[in-house]
């Protein structure tokens, strides 16, 4: 009997754990669902502990795994490395990391304060940068692990009215492909995730600070279905998933089209989306 119970706290030991920053809501909530549905334990991070709690007691009762809730604020340089020790203290080895957390801001570039593009950098590029840091030695060490990077279509072009965002998201698909590279041969693999436009939170709010942005139906995708894939290509070990057919022929439309030609059509979009 006592050799039976050592085995099953052992079981609970091993078991795999997702952490998923910006897990509160949009694609990073529907992650987590997946992550769990897949028998995943989950450390879920955000800057809202509400939000993160309601969720974290709903995956668990649905899913019976065992979730940790860490409210960070990524933009913090040192929150990565205190996560992370924090985790090594519990003995909580992290064996998928889901880079999430990441902001936009729509409008013309001039527009915008200095201090809000300083933010969408901390966090989109640094805070992922360093939870990477943190985090994936531990993944080469052991031998295994997957990282699932949220980048977008908005990587693969230029996007005005969009620019430090799709910037934001043209390092992380460079970085992650670099990455996949790298790592081959030591059991960790990188993915990044490119969605289009997804009915999120993120979306409502560009919508209510531009009623030019206005999009057909047809081209916003369902947060569901974008996690799923998300999740399928992670645990697959693909470099790039961009879920959606109308999202894979604009992303292949962008790479054979020239340069040139892509910013005069993108410009055309921009400027009206941000007419006054």
């Amino acid at each position: 009997m006592v050799y039976i119970k050592i085995l099953v706290y052992a079981a609970k030991m091993t078991k795999k754990i997702a952490l998923i920053t910006g897990a509160s809501s949009g694609i990073g909530e529907a992650l987590a669902a997946e992550f769990a549905a897949g028998g995943y334990g989950l450390v879920l991070v955000a800057r809202s502990e509400e939000k993160l709690r309601a969720l974290a007691k709903r995956l668990s009762a649905d899913h019976g795994v065992d979730v940790r809730v860490e409210p960070t604020d990524l933009t913090d340089p040192h929150a990565a490395t205190g996560l992370a020790a924090k985790l090594k203290r519990a003995r909580k080895p992290v064996s998928a990391l889901i880079n999430n957390a990441g902001v936009l801001e729509h409008g013309r570039f001039v527009d915008i304060p200095a201090a809000t593009h300083q933010q969408l950098v901390d966090l989109n590029i640094s805070g992922l940068t360093s939870m990477l840091s943190a985090f994936l030695p531990g993944m080469v060490e052991r031998g295994e692990g997957r990282v699932l990077n949220v980048a977008s279509v908005a990587a693969f072009q230029p996007v005005p009215a969009l620019a430090s965002y799709a910037a934001s998201k043209a390092y992380v698909l460079s970085l992650t492909e670099s990455l996949s590279e790298e790592l081959k041969g030591t059991g960790v693999t990188a993915t990044a995730l490119c969605p289009g436009v997804t009915d999120t939170g993120m979306l409502s709010g560009a919508q209510e600070k531009n009623e030019n942005l206005k999009l057909p139906d047809f081209v916003i995708g369902d947060v569901r279905d974008v996690a799923r894939a998300g999740y399928k290509a992670c645990m697959d070990g693909d470099v790039i998933c961009v879920p959606g057919l109308v999202n894979q022929l604009s992303t292949l439309g962008s790479r054979n089209t020239p340069r040139w030609l892509l910013r005069r059509i993108t410009g055309i979009v921009g400027r009206y989306s941000t007419r006054d």
